[in-house]
């Protein structure tokens, strides 16, 4: 915000910047400027799409491509940092020859290597400004880049999981991106005895555990619910690989999820960016009950040290520990009161 003055441009693009207050005060400084504000995390896109501005228009999805070249671009550097390059690669072409390019970050975060990580892209990447453990770089693109290919940014490894084989896709930044999780993997050794009707796996990240349980019950109805487009897409790609399909839903927590399960399956979130954030899976566990059929059981995944157990209890009803492993704990939950 302190270098709103310096910021002048008439079509900008915000990349993953939350609504803190700053698109309001660029609009009010740039009385010429129409934004573009692009978002691959659905809760940040929705809160952007609340502001109602004319002069805002905003995005959600797994690509980027502009309608009209872009004079300038302000980026929030990602939690992953081959993330940064896929934005990167995916931005090139829908900026001006001259655009200017802003690059900002919490230090712990990894912005401090934004000038090296952007080195394949980036003619120059200086920094300009550094505040409350944050800095800020200015670039612009080289004159000539590859053109952005999707697939090429794909992560494809195989997964063996008791006696099956899966394939699994996943994108940068996205949970699993490069091999299963420890946590995921002892979540698939206690699943329930028989899974049938209709599952939802929250925070589906690569779609491992819906793939495993398709795979398993080819009868079920997978439901996969990510707060990410870049997880929706993985997920999508990882079940087609794996000859499955299934419903993909972006969502807040719940609150774009509207039917109810017979299974819930989960190895739910906890880390939003740099950030420890326990939120979105306490939000989660405390309404998932509304989104329950009569009998439903709920299984999850966490550290072992977060304190799910008892709000599962207050929440959903008696809840079960399977097992407590390599610091991950497994709870489940039986409507029906079968624990």
């Amino acid at each position: 915000m302190r270098n709103l003055e310096a910021l002048t441009a008439t079509r900008p693009l915000l990349v993953n910047i939350a609504d803190d207050g700053f698109i309001a005060q660029y609009l009010s400084q740039h009385s010429a400027a129409n934004i573009d504000s692009y978002h691959t995390n659905y809760a940040e896109y929705k809160a952007c799409q609340q502001l109602k501005n004319v002069r805002l228009r905003t995005h959600f999805s797994v690509e980027y491509v502009a309608k009209t070249k872009h004079d300038m671009a302000i980026i929030h550097f990602p939690k992953s940092k081959a993330e940064f390059s896929f934005t990167l690669a995916m931005l090139a072409d829908s900026m001006a020859d001259d655009a200017t390019i802003v690059i900002v970050g919490e230090n712990k975060g990894g912005v401090k290597s934004a000038d090296k990580l952007g080195a394949d892209y980036l003619a120059y990447c200086n920094k300009v400004d550094s505040a409350r453990h944050c800095l800020m770089f200015i670039g612009e693109f080289k004159s000539t880049l590859p053109r952005f290919e999707l697939e090429k940014f794909y992560k494809y490894y195989p997964i063996q999981v008791q006696e099956k084989t899966l394939k699994i896709a996943a994108l940068p930044g996205v949970f699993s991106q490069n091999a299963l999780d420890t946590g995921t993997e002892i979540l698939l050794a206690h699943l329930p005895d028989i899974i049938t009707g209709k599952v939802l796996d929250f925070g589906c990240g690569a779609g491992v555990i819906a793939a495993y349980i398709g795979t398993v019950y080819p009868q079920t109805k997978l439901t996969l619910v990510d707060v990410s487009a870049l997880a929706l897409h993985s997920a999508q790609t990882t079940l087609s690989l794996n000859q499955l399909t299934g419903q993909y839903i972006a969502s807040n927590s719940l609150s774009d999820v509207h039917e109810r399960y017979d299974f819930v399956i989960s190895n739910p979130p906890f880390h939003q960016g740099v950030k420890t954030n326990y939120a979105a899976t306490e939000q989660f566990l405390t309404e998932i009950k509304q989104n329950l059929t009569a009998k439903a059981c709920v299984t999850i995944v966490a550290n072992s040290f977060l304190k799910y157990l008892p709000i599962m209890e207050k929440a959903i009803g008696k809840t079960k520990t399977l097992v407590i492993k390599k610091g991950f704990a497994v709870y489940q939950c039986y409507l029906n009161g079968k624990n």
